[in-house]
């Protein structure tokens, strides 16, 4: 990456703190980076532990920056845009907000073009995120590439001609944290209720879903192959997985899944409608 690239973060939340830590393990250094955000507490935060500049409200330091990151929530957006429209010359926007289109970010812009959707998720705090990317056509190769560059410090990025895709994304990854930990969640209770103790439960729920994750990520086999390789006709996984597909578990994730994709094309409409 650049190390004479400018980036500005409005919201200092922890998908910016995550961002900003990976870019410091780059090359880019703490006097490059300004941070907006509204609470004093999270800036004395950012400023102490990552030694950037900060600010309380959108002001003249964004229109030095080559990149402004939109990292606040969906209902945040509309105004933060418009505080920042006054600021915008040629910088290169990347929103994390969820659902919101980059049509409308535009159209709030007064058609301004240099905008890029993401969705990164929360293993980013640790590098190991995935982030969806989509552009507006008038994002240039290279600015794409600072796009990707800025993502890639917080784990790998995948991108998408259609921007309908990044809801979908939105709704396996970025909220897909959430779904594994409900997942180590059962586990953990059932081994409590089977005798283990709540510690002995989560060590053995959080390191089988790292193992097999990371088998799933380095076998050049599908899935299901792995998922049939330790299920025995008439054994211990065997019935267990009999008893989740008695229970329809499969298709009420992929239900699930779906209404969370469906719910971010929602969000979209909703703030989109907003002018």
């Amino acid at each position: 990456m650049q190390s004479k690239l400018k980036i500005g973060f409005i919201g200092g939340g922890n998908m910016a703190v995550a961002l900003i830590g990976g870019l410091l393990q780059g090359d880019v250094p703490a006097k490059h980076i300004h941070v907006v955000d509204v609470s004093q507490a999270m800036l004395t935060r950012l400023e102490t532990e990552f030694g950037v500049s900060t600010s309380l409200s959108i002001d003249h330091h964004l229109q030095q920056m080559d990149v402004i990151i939109l990292a606040v929530k969906p209902q945040q957006l509309r105004d933060v845009v418009g505080a920042l429209s006054a600021h915008i010359k040629h910088q290169l926007l990347i929103s994390i907000a969820a659902g919101i289109r980059v049509t409308d970010i535009s159209r709030w812009l007064n058609s301004y073009s240099k905008i890029v959707r993401v969705m990164p998720n929360t293993p980013a705090l640790i590098g190991k995120g995935v982030t969806g990317l989509y552009a507006l056509p008038g994002v240039s190769e290279t600015e794409k590439q600072c796009a990707d560059e800025i993502l890639r410090a917080v784990g790998s990025t995948a991108w998408f001609e259609e921007e309908r895709l990044i809801d979908v994304v939105t709704a396996i990854s970025g909220s897909g944290p959430a779904y594994v930990f409900y997942f180590i969640e059962a586990m953990q209770q059932a081994a409590q209720e089977l005798g283990l103790s709540a510690e002995q439960g989560k060590q053995f729920a959080v390191a089988t879903f790292e193992g097999a994750a990371q088998l799933a990520m380095h076998s050049g086999d599908a899935v299901s192959i792995l998922r049939e390789r330790v299920t025995s006709k008439g054994g211990t996984t065997y019935a267990a997985l009999s008893s989740m597909e008695a229970d329809g578990v499969k298709s009420h994730i992929i239900r699930a899944i779906k209404v969370a994709a469906s719910r971010a094309a929602e969000l979209g409409e909703e703030f989109g409608q907003q002018n």
